[in-house]
């Protein structure tokens, strides 16, 4: 019986082990925090976006980190493979907006109790509050040392996830232990995070939300990436779902350097023309009010005073005095209403990890290493990254899989 070691109960480390206590191997699971899939908890604003009911070739093109490198781990563990198996294990769930698939019950911790259950029924042995302090080779025998002492394998498989939000234990500890077993670590970048802005009027609108809106970076006058969509006004800059998709887009463009700048086009479903023919109702509608009470059917009314300074506009201004050429700057500006994005927010706050353990030193038949025999990678841990929407969790969970099925193997 092959004895196999897994260094983290994420979601890949979970589905590891599961796969491969059921091909008969006997499995050590390692677990830092004092429960398993504690990151899971907070995925879909902790009601757990397990995966996307899309196509599998979508999830790839979701993926910008090296998302061909999954093609077959996803051929081996596809999304409807996951929900036939949560459905089997009595798990309910549904399909919301965007493909987005929850439990049922919109509760994380029913799945983390389910997969806990699962984990317990297989056989594998969990060591929670047990942190991994280093992993060696000794011919054909992996040493891995904890706190509480040293487990010794035929076949390890480190999940331990990448450097965000290292409350829930990625702390990157994943990274050394692939160096030292002489794997390159691409460069690690936050990916799904907000971002910061050099102008500070978005924290007189902190909380505000804007939908149906689109917003795109550009560089040197060239754009770089747009989403449309829900976006969020913050204390520090901007937030929400288009904005976290164009910081995962950002950190896999060259081209996306620091400063650049950020265009908000408030109005996306109509022409400029019909947005202008709108305006000039608006203002024959209010014709006797000054400009910022004349736009309150166009935009929320904080918003107002900022579009108007943009378009170089007096909030307190008579609309019949506003001349053509000042409309049509206020056009411009509710078409391009423009802030200086300097850079993210910490690491530690991204969603997930740009970068990791260098795929091109990984089979994606197996995930096994093609430097080290009988070591394994699935997850965050790799040079893997998502946009939102349940592609990242589904990732973890196909590689998590593959690796588990590999390890357990037997010669």
């Amino acid at each position: 019986m092959k004895h196999v070691i897994i260094i983290g109960a994420g979601a890949a480390g979970i589905m590891a082990a599961l796969a491969a206590a059921g091909q008969g191997a006997s499995v050590t699971l390692l677990e830092k925090n004092n429960i398993v899939g504690k990151k899971m908890g907070i995925t879909g604003k902790g009601r757990c976006n397990l995966t996307n009911a899309c196509a599998m070739d979508e999830f790839v093109a979701h993926t910008p980190g090296n998302g061909k490198f999954l093609y077959s781990a996803y051929g081996q563990f596809s999304n409807e493979n996951l929900l036939d198996l949560l459905h089997q294990w009595g798990l309910e769930t549904k399909v919301e907006r965007g493909g987005r698939v929850f439990p049922q019950s919109d509760s994380a911790i029913e799945v983390r109790k389910l997969l806990y259950d699962r984990l317990c029924r297989a056989g594998v042995h969990i060591r929670l509050n047990e942190a991994a302090t280093a992993v060696q080779r000794w011919g054909d025998t992996f040493a891995v040392r904890t706190q509480a002492g040293q487990y010794e394998g035929d076949a390890c498989i480190i999940t331990t996830g990448g450097m965000s939000y290292p409350v829930t234990g990625s702390s990157g500890d994943g990274y050394g232990f692939a160096k030292g077993l002489g794997h390159a670590v691409t460069e690690l970048k936050p990916s799904l995070i907000p971002f910061t802005t050099k102008e500070t009027w978005p924290h007189a609108l902190s909380g505000l939300s804007l939908r149906n809106v689109e917003a795109s970076l550009w560089k040197r006058g060239k754009m770089l990436a747009s989403q449309f969509g829900e976006m969020l006004f913050t204390h520090f800059g901007v937030s929400g779902p288009i904005i976290l998709m164009l910081s995962a887009a950002a950190a896999h463009k060259k081209q996306c350097q620091y400063p650049m700048q950020l265009r908000i086009n408030l109005k996306p479903a109509l022409s400029k023309e019909t947005l202008d023919q709108r305006v000039q109702r608006d203002f024959q509608k209010y014709i006797r009010k000054e400009a910022e009470n004349a736009m309150k059917d166009l935009l929320p009314q904080r918003l107002i005073p900022i579009v108007l300074e943009q378009a170089g506009i007096d909030g307190r201004c008579q609309v019949n005095q506003i001349s053509r050429e000042q409309r049509q700057d206020l056009v411009d500006s509710l078409q391009a209403l423009t802030l200086t994005i300097t850079g993210t927010r910490p690491i530690e706050e991204a969603i997930v990890t740009a970068g990791g353990v260098s795929v091109r030193e990984i089979n994606p038949k197996t995930m096994e290493s093609k430097l080290t025999p009988g070591l394994y990678f699935a997850g965050e841990v790799m040079d893997i990254d998502a946009y939102t929407g349940g592609y990242n969790l589904q990732a973890a969970f196909s590689t998590g899989y593959v690796a588990g099925m590999a390890a357990a193997k037997e010669e």
